[in-house]
C-alpha cells in the first residue's frame, strides 16, 4: 500500500510540473506575439543598413512567393544604397514569383546600378532575376539559360484502374478542374494548358529579348529550354562578363559607385534574432503539449508555395 501511495504522490507532482511548464510556455508565446506586434507596428525609419553603402542581396534556392523578400526589395529601393550586388544561385521556381522578383529588382535599379553575380546556377526563373539587373557576371562553369515554362502534374488513372477505384466528378463545364490527374486529360484541356504555357513563354522571351538586346534569330537560338555554361552564355549575349563579385564591383565603379564603400548584406527579417516567429511559436506550442497547434503555427510561419506554371530547371 505505501508503494501505491508514493506512486500517486509522484504522479500528482509530475502533473503539477507539467502544468507549470505549459502555463509558462503559453505565457512566453503571448509575450512573443506582443513583441511581434510591436515590431510590426514600428516603422517610419529606413529599413536595412543605413548610410552610403553597396547592398548585397542573395537570391537562392527555388523561387517561391515570398512577402518578406518583396518587402526587402521595397525597402532596398528606398534605401541609401548606392549600388547593388545580386548574388544568384537558383534553378528558378514559379513563373509569377519570378515575375515579382523581376519587377522588384527593376524598381531598385531605377535609382542605382544593379549587378548580378551568378554562382553555380541561374536558370529559368533564376535567369529572370539575373536579367532584371543592369550587368550579369557569371563564372566560366556557371549554369544559366533554361528559357522556358512548364506545367507538370501526375496522372493516376492507370494506378486507380489497377486497384479498382473509379473517380466520378460533376462539373459546371468540361474544363473545370482540368487537368486533374484523376482522369485522362482531354485534348481540350491539354490545349487550354498549352495556351497558358505559351503565353507565359512569350512573356519570358520578350523580357529576354528586351533586356539582352537580342534579335529574333539570336533569341530563337537560346530560347529552346537548353542551359548554357558561362563560357557559352557570354558568346550568346546571355551574360555580360566572366568573373565573380570582384568583377561586378568593378563594373559598379564604372557607373559612378564609390567601390570603397562598405558592402553590406541585406536579409529578410525573420524576427527574434533570426529565429522565425512561426518556428518560435511552434516550439512553444510543442512545449505546451499542443503538437497540432505547433504544426499549424510552423506552416503559417513559412512563406512560399510552388504551384501553377513553373520557370524552373530540374534535370532528371
Amino acid at each position: 500500500m505505501p508503494l501505491d501511495t508514493d506512486a500517486i504522490l509522484d504522479r500528482r507532482a509530475l502533473r503539477r510540473r507539467l502544468a507549470f511548464w505549459r502555463i509558462g510556455a503559453i505565457g512566453l508565446a503571448a509575450v512573443a506575439v506582443i513583441f511581434g506586434a510591436l515590431a510590426a507596428r514600428g516603422g517610419g525609419e529606413k529599413a536595412g543598413p543605413r548610410g552610403d553603402h553597396i547592398a548585397k542581396i542573395a537570391i537562392s534556392g527555388v523561387i517561391l512567393d515570398d512577402e518578406k523578400r518583396q518587402k526587402l526589395f521595397a525597402d532596398l529601393a528606398k534605401s541609401d544604397a548606392k549600388g547593388v550586388l545580386l548574388m544568384i544561385d537558383s534553378p528558378g521556381g514559379g513563373v509569377t514569383a519570378s515575375e515579382e522578383i523581376y519587377d522588384a529588382i527593376r524598381l531598385v535599379a531605377k535609382d542605382r546600378p544593379v549587378a548580378a553575380v551568378v554562382g553555380s546556377l541561374a536558370a529559368s526563373g533564376g535567369y529572370i532575376a539575373a536579367i532584371a539587373s543592369d550587368h550579369i557576371v557569371a563564372h566560366k562553369t556557371s549554369i544559366t539559360g533554361s528559357i522556358g515554362v512548364l506545367a507538370q502534374y501526375p496522372n493516376f488513372t492507370g494506378l486507380l484502374k489497377n486497384v479498382g477505384v473509379e473517380v466520378e466528378s460533376i462539373k459546371s463545364s468540361p474544363l473545370k478542374a482540368s487537368p486533374s490527374g484523376l482522369e485522362p486529360t482531354s485534348p481540350e484541356a491539354r490545349r487550354a494548358i498549352e495556351a497558358l504555357i505559351l503565353d507565359s513563354y512569350a512573356w519570358f522571351k520578350g523580357v529576354v529579348k528586351e533586356r539582352r538586346g537580342l534579335d529574333d534569330a539570336a533569341l530563337a537560338n537560346v530560347s529552346d529550354g537548353r542551359v548554357f555554361t558561362g563560357r557559352q552564355a557570354i558568346d550568346l549575349k546571355l551574360i555580360d562578363e566572366i568573373g565573380g563579385e570582384k568583377e561586378a564591383l568593378a563594373w559598379l565603379g564604372t557607373k559612378g559607385v564609390d567601390t570603397s564603400l562598405p558592402v553590406r548584406d541585406w536579409k529578410p527579417k525573420s524576427g527574434f534574432g533570426g529565429f522565425g516567429f512561426g518556428a518560435l511559436a511552434g516550439a512553444l506550442a510543442d512545449a505546451a503539449g499542443l503538437p497540432g497547434v505547433a504544426a499549424s503555427l510552423r506552416r503559417n510561419g513559412e512563406s512560399g508555395v510552388l504551384d501553377g506554371l513553373l520557370a524552373i530547371w530540374q534535370p532528371s
